[in-house]
């Protein structure tokens, strides 16, 4: 009999033999309290099976960004054909278009992304996850830290939660990182940022957003946010500051040293990350592949609203069931 199979009696009453899904072999290693996991003993591709691809996904939800070593076979089209089974793949980006067609090159040559963001929160259907595979390192530093975004909803007081879940803040990519701090390191890092402003996006979402799997609350911010809805710019940097620094207090954080091979996943709805510039000008390339995801929602139930910018040909938007529990 094969493994993982039953026998069954067909219409006729003869024995037959039921293929059933076999247990995935994955084991899932918590890397902290509030965030962070190393997925073992899977080889990731198109051709997973579901068993595993639901432990992905549900170590996903639970630790927000999770990690797999040793996927030295993945190309870009299997780590395309692998996240396909976890989603809808977006373009690439809504502005950047010459920098690949399945993927994004993460290349140090167009810059350093070392600013604390959640990925394209300028468009109204913000991405659920992205599937991230190193491709080159440097002989030291480029480690990724990530944060949890829900972590930090949590550690407010209830008073500071209420004040947020009644804000609302302007997203735009014209206030990416490079623009605010005039750093443009990199050999193309001015042409890049002209490309990545190319088109204007503006978009209002809410403060705090629901997630739409987990029910959790999380801080939606980091630094394509323009401003607070009705406050000025003095009022609007105070608050960011209060808001922004509880989703960067180490205990709401892990850090990732990459090494070769080394492939991570994360909910961007429900984190920030920030890739640490320590290795000097040694190149370093890794790809991104992009899900589409939905339109977020506030604790009122009042969902983001475009300003300026149609992100339609960027992404399809994720209807998105809440979990059972």
């Amino acid at each position: 009999m094969l493994d993982g199979a039953v026998t069954d009696l067909d219409s006729e009453g003869d024995l037959m033999t039921v293929a059933t899904a076999t247990p995935s072999t994955a084991s899932v290693t918590r890397l902290g309290a509030r965030i962070g996991a190393r997925i073992d003993n899977v080889r990731l591709g198109g051709d997973l099976d579901a068993a595993t691809v639901e432990v992905i996904h549900r170590a996903l939800l639970e630790h927000k960004v999770i990690f797999f070593r040793g996927q030295d076979h993945l190309t870009e089209d299997g780590q395309y054909e692998f996240a396909q089974l976890l989603g809808s793949p977006t373009t690439p980006h809504p502005t950047v278009t010459s920098h690949g067609v399945k993927s994004l090159a993460i290349d140090s040559e167009n810059g350093r992304a070392n600013s604390w963001h959640t990925d394209v929160t300028f468009v109204d259907r913000i991405p659920k996850a992205s599937v991230l595979r190193a491709v080159h390192l440097p002989p030291y530093g480029g480690a990724t830290t990530w944060a949890s975004t829900v972590a930090a909803y949590e550690s407010l007081p209830e008073p500071l939660k209420r004040l947020a879940e009644s804000l609302r803040a302007v997203h735009t990519n014209v206030y990416d990182y490079a623009a605010r701090t005039g750093d443009e390191q990199g050999p193309n890092a001015a042409a890049y940022r002209a490309e990545f402003e190319s088109t204007f996006y503006e978009t209002e979402h809410p403060v705090v957003r629901v997630h739409p799997e987990t029910g959790e609350r999380a801080l939606l911010l980091g630094h394509f946010v323009k401003h607070f809805v009705g406050l000025s710019s003095t009022e609007s940097h105070a608050l960011f500051r209060l808001f922004q620094d509880r989703v960067t207090r180490l205990e709401n954080t892990t850090r990732w040293n990459w090494e070769p091979g080394d492939v991570a996943i994360w909910d961007n709805r429900a984190t920030q990350h920030y890739a640490i510039d320590d290795y000097d000008d040694q190149p370093r390339k890794l790809t991104r592949i992009t899900l589409a995801g939905d339109v977020p929602v506030g604790v009122d139930g009042a969902a983001s609203t475009i300003i300026a910018g149609d992100a339609e040909h960027y992404s399809i938007i994720e209807n998105t069931q809440l979990l059972a529990s």
